[in-house]
């Protein structure tokens, strides 16, 4: 299946394969040219970094102010 829809108006493609994935770097310097290229992975690299550290220090804030380790989906209503 090429196209998934998700609501009226909507649609997206499925997964991005390698193909897909070459010509978005291919565009993407084309756009930003090959000096900045490097600066921007270096960019990304740190926001995930940092979004990461995130993630871990507030897991070890719920867990120190709980006293459990927080799961995923604990939120959810569980139907049994």
């Amino acid at each position: 299946m090429i196209f998934a829809t998700l609501g009226p108006g909507f649609c997206f493609f499925g997964p991005v394969g390698w193909q897909e994935l070459l010509i978005i770097l291919f565009i993407v310097l084309l756009f930003f040219g090959p000096k900045r290229l490097p600066d921007m992975a270096e960019a990304l690299g740190k926001s995930i970094q940092k979004f990461k550290k995130a993630s871990r220090d507030m897991g070890t804030e719920i867990e120190s102010s709980t006293g459990k380790k927080p799961e995923i989906g604990e939120g959810k209503d569980k139907q049994g």
